[in-house]
């Protein structure tokens, strides 16, 4: 697993947003966070030669941009092309979010505000070229005790809630531009209370027989596989409905180039990752799959690991070092993949594996997944209230994304100080 970890550069001012205007519980919300919205993927800063050039040096390296050498080279500098698409991915989870009823006063609470066809222009993105094929709903497998239910108002025993959707690029420029047909399966975070009961379920629980058909012992966080896998009455399960919307876009974009990028935000990561993982253990000759999650918490052991490796899937995990979110469920033990020869050494290591597996047993132990870009919010100015909330945020995140350079490099607005520094005339007068 890689980790690029480093400065942001600064907060530029309030750019002028491409959205459509709107108003929403999610924007309300945000607005509280006191930060400008800084990134713009419509790509403002540039001229128009220089965005004819990175929509020619994304389309012909997309799979790289996609994860599939892990991207090496992209993350310690943050690539600008890679850092536009993660905004752009972030912004269809924001879409998720500002779709979701969160009034619980409202008979729709809980569902998606907007129909199908009209979902990604009236949450307020306008052009983004891709189409949303289908509402995804999540069912909670808690089931609480008749006088529970009885005694608790309906919004907090609501055990089924719209959650997402899948879209498909269908737009001819985005298409080039891409260099392949992408489909976006976007998830919001956390926003029911019986979602809040599955986060508590933190012990690690086995998957199914159809989920792990190599009885490869991989193991999930119980209350992220029950979000998946449950279902309710006629109502079918968020796995059901995946596969079924999967197989009829494998189907008819046969003979295209296909991605499919999994992204979602806190329980939406989590979702994202099990999402992935169920469309390449199920459908044999899948595209490349990609997860580009945002602060999400841990989901499964090593086994799981090994077997969204072995599969081809790609994880980029973007973490802020300053949510507590992404350190939780249960804790990592680290590989111990060279251990010196020294006796005493191996002694402890012996004693490390021992206690690893006494604690792989009660349920607790997980891996941390994939690749990671990890920034950090200490490093930006303009998040003035450093809190849970803030730090977890997903406008904190793309905030950060858009604003990191690298693990050695300064904020940009010192950058030139710091070169000029570095810029040192020898006494012989050459210049070092």
């Amino acid at each position: 697993m890689k980790l690029a970890t480093g400065l942001v550069r600064p907060c530029t001012t309030l750019q002028g947003s491409s959205h459509c205007s709107t108003t929403s519980h999610w924007q309300k919300f945000s607005a509280n966070l006191r930060i400008s919205n800084s990134w713009n993927p419509k790509g403002s800063h540039s001229s128009g030669h220089s965005l004819a050039y990175k929509a020619w040096k994304l389309r012909d390296k997309w799979t790289e941009f996609q994860g599939i050498k892990n991207w090496e080279g992209l993350l310690d500098p943050l690539d600008d092309n890679l850092r536009n698409e993660i905004l752009r991915y972030g912004e269809f989870v924001e879409a998720a979010y500002r779709c979701f009823d969160f009034d619980a006063s409202s008979p729709g609470y809980a569902t998606c505000l907007y129909p199908k066809n009209s979902m990604l222009g009236q949450c307020g993105f306008c052009s983004t070229g891709y189409k949303v094929t289908k509402s995804l709903q999540a069912t909670c497998g808690v089931q609480l005790p008749q006088y529970c239910t009885e005694r608790l108002p309906n919004w907090m025993s609501t055990r089924s809630s719209w959650i997402g959707y899948v879209a498909v690029c269908n737009d001819k420029n985005e298409l080039a531009r891409l260099g392949r047909r992408d489909v976006v399966v976007a998830y919001r975070g956390t926003a029911t209370s019986m979602e809040w009961l599955e986060n508590l379920r933190a012990t690690l629980s086995c998957l199914p027989c159809d989920m792990a058909p190599d009885n490869s012992e991989s193991m999930v966080q119980s209350g992220f596989l029950s979000l998946y896998t449950s279902s309710i009455g006629s109502r079918p399960s968020l796995k059901e409905i995946i596969r079924d919307e999967i197989s009829k876009i494998l189907q008819k974009y046969a003979d295209e180039p296909l991605s499919i990028t999994v992204t979602g935000h806190s329980l939406g990561a989590a979702l994202a990752t099990l999402t992935a993982h169920d469309i390449t253990t199920t459908f044999k000759h899948a595209p490349l799959v990609t997860v580009v999650s945002f602060g999400g918490p841990r989901v499964g052991n090593r086994n799981f690991r090994r077997q969204l490796e072995k599969n081809g899937t790609k994880v980029l995990r973007i973490v802020n070092s300053d949510d507590p979110i992404t350190k939780v469920p249960g804790f990592v033990f680290e590989d111990n993949k060279e251990m010196p020869k020294n006796g005493d050494v191996q002694m402890a290591g012996k004693f490390s594996n021992w206690l690893q597996k006494r604690m792989e047993d009660t349920q607790w132990v997980y891996a941390e997944i994939g690749n990671e870009l990890r920034l950090s919010s200490k490093g930006c100015p303009q998040i003035n209230n450093r809190n849970i909330a803030t730090c977890h945020d997903l406008k904190t995140y793309l905030h950060l994304v858009d604003n990191f350079v690298s693990s050695n490099c300064p904020l940009r607005a010192t950058a030139k100080s710091v070169l000029s520094n570095l810029h040192v005339r020898h006494p012989m007068g050459v210049d070092i």
